[in-house]
């Protein structure tokens, strides 16, 4: 996606200095009582890392229902040090914190505040591998749904999960492995190899896109709700149908929603302003069906 767009509007600050053990930083601050925290996880070499994340909550003091949301990925290697959460009041948080789910987002492996060695490396790409990049993130959002269990405050059941582009696939993957906590994924945009030479609808490998939906559809096991644009111009109609079709016939369950061109680029509907107007209605109808225990 356009990431460097959405963190110039949406940007925190990094801290000075990371934290070297879990848990908050500093107090809750503003409307959303937005705090810092530092979310652990297991590498796939058995060691700990500390993600860089930002929990907005809604008012009251009862547990409140959880998304979790991942983000996506510049096109540009040199801007991953640029991405941040989204701020509490980006229209898209603001929508669920007004229904009353707390939105906790953490920053992956490699990117921003987070920093340290890449995960999510796909390849050369004529033959660039989706699967284990979509593997990898899941590894991410999985370390952030289980810490999001542990605080007093939030439901450790009834989870949600939202992912924009290359998070979109990540939320895909992660359907495909165990998620007691998460009831509703929602793929926003989702994908991987987008603009590739920073040049709009060329992508790497959309056919290895198809084969990384297959992959996860045969094991994914929660009704998803995918939702693209016709103008997005990193995963045009055709990649997102391709996906959807493989995902499916692999076994994987999802409403899928084809809107009409949005805005320059429909591809960021999830943050563009209004765009919740379009995907809002969609969004509820959908977990209006997922169970919230």
């Amino acid at each position: 996606m356009r990431y460097w767009m959405v963190v110039a509007l949406l940007v925190l600050a990094v801290p000075a200095a990371a934290q070297t053990v879990p848990g908050p930083v500093g107090q809750p601050t503003g409307q959303w009582r937005a705090q810092i925290y530092w979310v652990p996880m297991i590498d796939t070499t058995g060691g700990q890392r500390l993600l860089y994340a930002q929990l907005c909550r809604p008012p009251g003091e009862a547990p409140a229902r959880v998304v979790v949301y991942a983000h996506g990925t510049p096109a540009q290697v040199q801007d991953r040090a640029n991405v941040h959460p989204p701020s509490c009041d980006n229209q898209a948080f603001r929508w669920f914190l007004t229904r009353g789910y707390a939105v906790i987002s953490s920053v992956r492996r490699g990117y921003g505040a987070t920093g340290g060695t890449y995960a999510e490396n796909q390849g050369s790409c004529d033959n660039a591998d989706f699967v284990n990049p979509g593997l990898e993130a899941a590894r991410d959002v999985a370390a952030t749904v289980d810490y999001a269990a542990t605080l007093p405050f939030l439901r450790p059941q009834g989870m949600v999960v939202v992912g924009l582009s290359s998070g979109g696939l990540a939320a895909i993957a992660y359907d495909s492995i165990a998620h007691p906590s998460v009831t509703a994924l929602i793929n926003m945009s989702g994908g991987r190899g987008g603009h590739h030479n920073n040049q709009p609808n060329s992508n790497c490998n959309p056919d290895g896109l198809a084969v990384a939906a297959g992959r996860f559809g045969a094991s994914a096991s929660t009704p998803m709700l995918w939702v693209y644009t016709a103008n997005n111009s990193f995963f045009n109609p055709q990649i997102a149908a391709a996906m959807y079709a493989a995902f499916t016939r692999a076994g994987g369950r999802a409403d899928f929603e084809a809107l009409p061109p949005f805005g320059t680029d429909g591809h960021d509907l999830l943050v563009l302003s209004g765009g919740s107007v379009i995907w809002g209605p969609l969004v509820e109808r959908y977990l209006a069906t997922r169970p919230a225990q």
